[in-house]
């Protein structure tokens, strides 16, 4: 019978495609993350890496294997969960998949509040790309997924989970923070700083400029940063001006190194999503944290917790 720890090993090191870094994830040697993936080779008559020399690489039967091995993972930890949840507590552990701004700034606070209603679940947050978000909702890497697209797939469902409005910062000495209010126009005489193509901030961003007759051409880009906090603390040091998420910006603005600057007749706002798997049972921790977001979603600034994920934005 196979061994599930030496499954979980064998997807750890397919996902980091390195027997050392396995290792440092599972906190185990590399020789004993070496030793069970050749006992399960041994046992299942088939090599399923390619080695290549410090790197590995999946061969065809460990590619059909990873599927299923995170399928049986994933049966085992609900069974033992279900069965914990029969003496009426609720106990378990699940990850959760979110883009960078979500993760580092709604989800602390977030998980917090939930874990005061149960102590005894643990989250695990896995801060990606949009896209690989919703890979690995679709491949049962994760629960749950947070994401700033709405991609329609038959397997996967929404709902509502926070709208985060896109402002335009800069730094505390540069002349529109005297005033805090432009024109769009004025928008390109200044250096700006962007996000890269894919993000949902600059997506926003360009449809809003649209909206203002205002193509990506006419803009003078000064450089383009692939994450909210480089792209801020680039502002601060005067390098240019920039649109971001209201979260990312909150402490910058809190300490006073940058301002919020209002544009004239431009309002930006992206609605951010949480989804799940259809085809994926929850146990009853994920039912439990899913119905949480569904009762307590942001409707409006006097929510609870949309109060309280703002002073956890705040006060970091």
């Amino acid at each position: 019978m196979l061994n599930l720890d030496s499954l979980r090993v064998f997807l750890t090191v397919a996902e980091h495609g390195s027997f050392s870094e396995a290792g440092r994830q599972l906190h185990l040697t590399q020789p004993a993350v070496s030793q069970s993936i050749q006992g399960l080779e041994k046992q299942l008559g088939m090599p399923l890496f390619n080695r290549q020399g410090r790197a590995v690489q999946l061969t065809e039967s460990g590619q059909v294997l990873v599927s299923m091995a995170r399928e049986l993972l994933t049966s085992a930890q609900r069974l033992e969960q279900t069965m914990l949840s029969l003496h009426g507590e609720v106990i378990g552990e699940m990850s959760v998949g979110c883009s960078t701004a979500s993760g580092k700034y709604l989800l602390p606070g977030l998980i917090a509040h939930f874990r005061r209603a149960y102590p005894q679940v643990r989250i695990n947050v896995l801060v990606t790309s949009r896209d690989s978000v919703i890979h690995k909702l679709l491949s049962g890497e994760v629960a749950v997924g947070i994401s700033s697209k709405l991609i329609q797939h038959y397997d996967l469902e929404y709902q509502d989970f926070y709208n985060d409005d896109v402002i335009l910062i800069a730094p505390a000495g540069h002349p529109w923070a005297q005033y805090r209010r432009i024109y769009p126009d004025d928008l390109l005489d200044e250096p700006m700083i962007l996000r890269e193509e894919v993000a949902g901030t600059r997506e926003v961003l360009m449809d809003g400029l649209l909206t203002r007759d205002i193509s990506p051409a006419m803009l003078n880009v000064a450089m383009v940063l692939g994450n909210a906090e480089a792209i801020g603390m680039a502002v601060e040091e005067g390098l240019g001006v920039a649109f971001i998420s209201r979260l990312a910006a909150a402490r910058g603005i809190a300490l006073g190194r940058i301002v919020e600057v209002e544009v004239d007749g431009m309002s930006l706002t992206r609605k951010l999503y949480m989804a799940r798997n259809r085809r994926q049972p929850l146990t009853r921790a994920q039912v439990e944290f899913w119905e949480f977001i569904k009762k307590n979603k942001q409707a409006d600034g006097n929510n609870p917790i949309h109060f309280e994920l703002s002073q956890h934005v705040k006060t970091q």
